[in-house]
């Protein structure tokens, strides 16, 4: 490869994990979180990170957002190294979703989506200007929530909540967008409005790196294209989704038969046919 072409390709690396290990001490001795991880995402890829309860995933998640380090092998999230690069610096360049952080209810819409400018828990009016609230409404219009801008989070329902965060999230302009479980807990209406905002945020910012977080496969909107299976830390499967959505390989990172079947570009799982639960097959 030239180097001009090397250069090229290392720019649009978004995330690399070179042989990742994760691991706490406990009383009982080392509790391995995360083993031998190879990753990379490349600008514009939207990625599924699927895998049981414990797996791994928003340990993964935490390493690509710069909250933590591994405890051996290399991380690179946006070209820099963690461990060498200024994590509060870097982490406004991702935006970071769960489903698990706590809304200010009394904020309205606007005034939440607002606060992704400062990273604020409250907004801090004199540092928005024109160019930042348009960028505000804009997010709003984006994720389907332009006539909710002036009503109360506390008013709006799971759905729109979740699709305020991500919006939050797309404020400051990331480079790399991070999703964990932002379907959690929501009715099959506010999964299909999520599903087909993000599907919109795809076409809208197609060099726009995203890794979302699920347990379900019928969560994952038809244009995200790759996957990344984990099971008790490890790798089961990385690649296109095409590849890696597999009956087998999702039977292996699951610990069920199950029979997987893709229609209209969205993919469903099933316990396969003439099959029942044994409990040698579990996570």
């Amino acid at each position: 490869m030239e180097a001009t072409e090397a250069t090229h390709a290392a720019s649009d690396t978004v995330l690399r994990f070179d042989d990742v290990h994760l691991w706490r001490h406990t009383p009982h001795g080392r509790h391995v979180l995360l083993s031998g991880i190879r990753w990379e995402v490349r600008r514009g890829e939207r990625w599924a990170l699927l895998g049981h309860n414990g797996a791994g995933k928003s340990t993964l998640l935490s390493l690509a957002g710069a909250v933590r380090h591994p405890s051996d092998g290399t991380v690179e999230v946006l070209g820099r190294r963690l461990g060498r690069a200024d994590l509060r610096e870097l982490r406004t360049e991702v935006g970071h979703v769960s489903a698990a952080t706590a809304i200010p209810t009394r904020l309205t819409v606007r005034d939440y989506v607002l606060t992704g400018i400062t990273g604020t828990v409250q907004p801090l009016p004199g540092q928005y200007g024109d160019s930042e609230r348009k960028r505000a409404l804009e997010a709003l219009e984006l994720m389907g929530l332009g006539t909710l801008a002036d009503q109360e989070m506390r008013l709006c329902s799971q759905g729109e909540q979740s699709r305020a965060r991500i919006a939050r999230a797309l404020v400051p302009q990331p480079r790399l967008l991070l999703l964990d479980e932002p379907a959690a807990a929501l009715d099959l209406p506010s999964r299909e409005r999520l599903i087909d905002a993000l599907d919109t945020l795809a076409a809208e910012y197609p060099r726009l790196a995203t890794v979302l977080v699920t347990h379900h496969l019928e969560e994952l909107p038809a244009s995200f294209g790759h996957a990344l299976l984990l099971r008790k830390g490890a790798t089961v499967a990385c690649g296109t989704a095409a590849r890696t959505l597999t009956s087998d390989h999702l039977s292996s990172c699951f610990g069920l038969p199950l029979t997987v079947s893709q229609e209209h570009g969205r993919w469903r799982a099933r316990l396969a046919a003439g099959q029942r639960l044994d409990p040698s097959w579990n996570a």
